[in-house]
C-alpha cells in the first residue's frame, strides 16, 4: 500500500505501557494512521534497552515499572496532559490489566490492552491454587470490574491477535459457512443470534489453530529461551494450567480436570502446564500437527460468548474451543529443554527480530469443526517477507498482534462510551478492514481431517469413533 489511511485523531494524551516487542511493532503503526499531539505520546517501560528507538524520533520515555504503589501517580497526569481525552495503551507484563482499566475510566481515558494481565508475581505464586492461577479467574476480575461500572469509556479487554483478532475471524467463518452451507438467514447482530448460528451450523468446536515456520538464521543456543514474541509471556501462559472452552457435545473429561464453581461457567482447566499438554489440529501450511493447549482468554470468551442457554440458565449449546499452538521451532526446543529440567526457566530469553529471521510465516486462524462440511480453516498466512515490506520493528507473528491493537484503537476512538469490552462484542467488519492490508493472505479452507484420521496406528488406543470431534480425541495422551 503506498498510501496509508489516517484512520483518526487522538486529541489527548498516548501513554504506551511496555516497549518490547508488541510495543515496538504497535508505535509505527500509531504514528501511520493516527494523528495527535507528539508532545503528549510517552513509553513507560522498566527496561531502557530500546530507547534508541524513542530517543531517535523524539519521544518522551519513562524509565520505569508501574507497581501497585505508584501507577495512579505515575498514569493519572500523563493521561490527563492533552487537551482532550486521553489513550492508554497497555503492551506490557506485570502490570494488573484490571487496575489500570479502573483508572483510566476513572480520569475519562480510552483504554486497550493484547492480555489480561496481573501484577508481577502473581503467574508463579505457589501460594495459589491452580483454578486462582487461570485465565479464567483473571477474566472474572475482569467482567467484575465490567459488572460494577457499566458504560462509560471504552476499554478494550484482550485486544491482539489472540485474544483478539481471532474472534473476529470466527464471526467471518461463520458467515462464510452459513453462505457455504445454504444458511440464508439475515447475518446476526446481536450475541443470541450469532450463538443460534453455530448452534444451526452445527459447529462443536473451534481450534486457534496456528503454526509459525519462521526459521532463525542462526540455530538456537543451548540454555537460551528463543521465540518470536514475549519469552516472558508465553513462559507466564504456558505454566498456568491448560484451560478450554467447554463444549456441551463433550462425552469425556480428563481425569486431571476440574470445573469453575464461580463465573460464567463456560471452560475447564487441567491441572498441568499449557506449554507441556498437547493437542491434534490442523493448518492450511502444516496440515495435521501436535499443538499446545497454552492457556488465553479467547478460549473461554469465545466459548462464552456462543454459549446458548436455556430458562433455567443451563447452557444447551456451547462449542468447545482452545488454543492449539505450534510455535517457531527454536520455542518448541526452548520448551523440551525447559520442561526436561522441570519447568526450569533458562536465564537468557531472546525475540528473533525480523532480521534475524531467513523465512517463514506465522498462520493463525481459527478451525470450526464438527459441522456438515466437517472443518474449516480461516486465518492469516502472513510471512516474515511481505512485514519487511510493510511495517517495520517487527516480524510476522509481532504484526498480526500490533495490527489487531491498531484496529482496536480504532474502533474505540470510533465508539469511546462502550465500556469494558470484549473482542468478540466489537463489530468484526470495521476491525478487519483496518487490519486486512497488514495480514498477508487470508484464506478459507475446508479440510476432511479429523483427529481420528489414520489412528489407531501400531498400538491401542483410547478414542471416541462415534464422535471424530471429542475431546477425547484431540487431547495427546
Amino acid at each position: 500500500m503506498t498510501h496509508w489511511p489516517v484512520h483518526g485523531h487522538i486529541d489527548g494524551a498516548i501513554v504506551m505501557i511496555g516497549f518490547g516487542s508488541i510495543g515496538k511493532g504497535t508505535l509505527p503503526l500509531i504514528e501511520r494512521h493516527f494523528t495527535f499531539d507528539k508532545k503528549h505520546l510517552v513509553v513507560i517501560d522498566p527496561n531502557d534497552k530500546d530507547r534508541k528507538i524513542l530517543d531517535d524520533a523524539g519521544i518522551r520515555f519513562l524509565h520505569l515499572g508501574l507497581t501497585k504503589d505508584n501507577y495512579r501517580e505515575v498514569l493519572t497526569p500523563l493521561l490527563t496532559a492533552g487537551k482532550g481525552q486521553g489513550f492508554c495503551v497497555n503492551l506490557s507484563v506485570d502490570t494488573s490489566s484490571v487496575a489500570i482499566m479502573e483508572l483510566t475510566r476513572e480520569i475519562g481515558s480510552l483504554y486497550i490492552d493484547t492480555v489480561i494481565e496481573p501484577w508481577t508475581g502473581f503467574y508463579f505464586d505457589k501460594n495459589l491454587g491452580p483454578e486462582a492461577r487461570t485465565n479464567y479467574a483473571l477474566r472474572e476480575s475482569m467482567l467484575a470490574a465490567r459488572r460494577a461500572s457499566e458504560g462509560g469509556p471504552t476499554a478494550v479487554s484482550t485486544c491482539g491477535a489472540n485474544p483478539g483478532m481471532v474472534s473476529w475471524f470466527v464471526k467471518q467463518a461463520l458467515v462464510n459457512l452459513a453462505h457455504d452451507t445454504g444458511d440464508t438467514a439475515v447475518e446476526p447482530s446481536t450475541k443470541a443470534e450469532w450463538a443460534a448460528l453455530a448452534q444451526r451450523l452445527g459447529v462443536k468446536g473451534i481450534h486457534i489453530a496456528e503454526r509459525d515456520t519462521q526459521r532463525a538464521k542462526s540455530p538456537k543456543p543451548q540454555g537460551v529461551f528463543v521465540n518470536t514474541w514475549s519469552v516472558e509471556g508465553f513462559l507466564s501462559e504456558g505454566l498456568q494450567p491448560a484451560e478450554l472452552g467447554w463444549g456441551t457435545h463433550e462425552k469425556w473429561m480428563p481425569e486431571n480436570a476440574q470445573t469453575h464453581k464461580q463465573g460464567c461457567g463456560a471452560a475447564i482447566f487441567i491441572n498441568q502446564p499449557g506449554a507441556n499438554t498437547r493437542v491434534r489440529s490442523w493448518t492450511p501450511t502444516a496440515q495435521a500437527q501436535f499443538g499446545f493447549l497454552v492457556t488465553h482468554n479467547e478460549s473461554i470468551s469465545i466459548s462464552d460468548y456462543y454459549s446458548v442457554k436455556d430458562a433455567s440458565g443451563k447452557a444447551v449449546y456451547r462449542p468447545t474451543c482452545h488454543y492449539a499452538y505450534h510455535p517457531c521451532n527454536d520455542a518448541v526446543l526452548s520448551l523440551h529443554e525447559m520442561f526436561g529440567q522441570a519447568a526450569k526457566m533458562q536465564e537468557k530469553h531472546h525475540i528473533l527480530g525480523e532480521s534475524e529471521i531467513l523465512d517463514g510465516i506465522d498462520e493463525l486462524g481459527v478451525l470450526l469443526f464438527g459441522h456438515k462440511k466437517n472443518a474449516y480453516w480461516y486465518g492469516s498466512q502472513l510471512s516474515v517477507e511481505e512485514t519487511r515490506r510493510i511495517a517495520p520493528n517487527q516480524n510476522a507473528t509481532g504484526l498480526q498482534v500490533t495490527s489487531a491493537v491498531l484496529a482496536g484503537m480504532v474502533w474505540a476512538l470510533e465508539n469511546p462510551n462502550c465500556g469494558i469490552v470484549e473482542a468478540d462484542e466489537m463489530d468484526y467488519k470495521r476491525c478487519l478492514q483496518v487490519q486486512m492490508p497488514y495480514l498477508g493472505p487470508v484464506v478459507g479452507v475446508y479440510t476432511d481431517w479429523t483427529p481420528l484420521k489414520d489412528r489407531p496406528g501400531f498400538f491401542p488406543e483410547y478414542i471416541d469413533t462415534s464422535d471424530a470431534w471429542q475431546f477425547r480425541n484431540i487431547l495427546v495422551r
